[in-house]
C-alpha cells in the first residue's frame, strides 16, 4: 500500500503534464498536458518496428534527448523479436494483453501475460521479446532518444516506401 501511495505521488503530477500538441513544446512542459483518447493522433510506427503497429506521441520527442511519453497500438498476434534498449523501458498496458519474455530467442514457454493496467520496467540492455494477445495499446515512457536493437540483425524489418 505504501508503495502504491509513493507511486501515485510520483505519477499523478506527471499525468497533469500532458497536452494535445507536444511536439510544439519544449522538452519540459510549462503548461499542463492533457490528451484524451479522442484527441490522440495515431500515425505509422517507426520502420524499426514490425509492420502493423501505430504510434502516438503524447509528450516530448522520443528521437531526441529528454523525457517522452508515447503509445503503441498493436494488433492481435503482433510479435516483437528479441531486442533490447539502451535505456530503461517503462511500459504500461492500457488495453488488451501483452505477453513478454526475457532472453535472446523467442520462446513461447517464457511468455508472461500482462493484463491491462499492468506496469513493467525492463532495465537497459535486457534482452526481451513480446507478443500481443488481442488488440493491445501500450504506453511507453522514458528518456530519449528511444532506440531498439534486435538481438538478431536479420529480425530488423525491411524499410519500404509504403510505411
Amino acid at each position: 500500500m505504501r508503495s502504491a501511495l509513493i507511486l501515485a505521488g510520483l505519477v499523478l503530477p506527471t499525468l497533469v503534464m500532458a497536452q494535445n500538441n507536444p511536439s510544439a513544446q519544449p522538452a519540459r512542459a510549462e503548461t499542463a498536458i492533457i490528451v484524451t483518447p479522442e484527441a490522440t493522433t495515431w500515425g505509422p510506427a517507426p520502420t524499426l518496428l514490425p509492420p502493423g503497429a501505430k504510434l502516438a506521441v503524447l509528450e516530448g520527442d522520443p528521437t531526441k534527448p529528454g523525457p517522452f511519453t508515447m503509445r503503441l497500438s498493436i494488433p492481435d498476434g503482433y510479435r516483437l523479436p528479441p531486442h533490447f534498449h539502451p535505456a530503461d523501458e517503462h511500459v504500461t498496458v492500457i488495453s488488451g494483453k501483452f505477453q513478454v519474455g526475457m532472453g535472446e530467442t523467442f520462446d513461447e514457454s517464457k511468455l508472461t501475460t500482462l493484463p491491462s493496467g499492468t506496469f513493467g520496467l525492463i532495465p537497459a540492455g535486457m534482452r526481451h521479446f513480446a507478443r500481443a494477445k488481442g488488440a493491445t495499446v501500450l504506453q511507453l515512457h522514458g528518456t530519449g532518444p528511444w532506440k531498439l536493437t534486435y538481438v538478431n540483425p536479420a529480425d530488423q524489418p525491411k524499410t519500404t516506401s509504403s510505411r
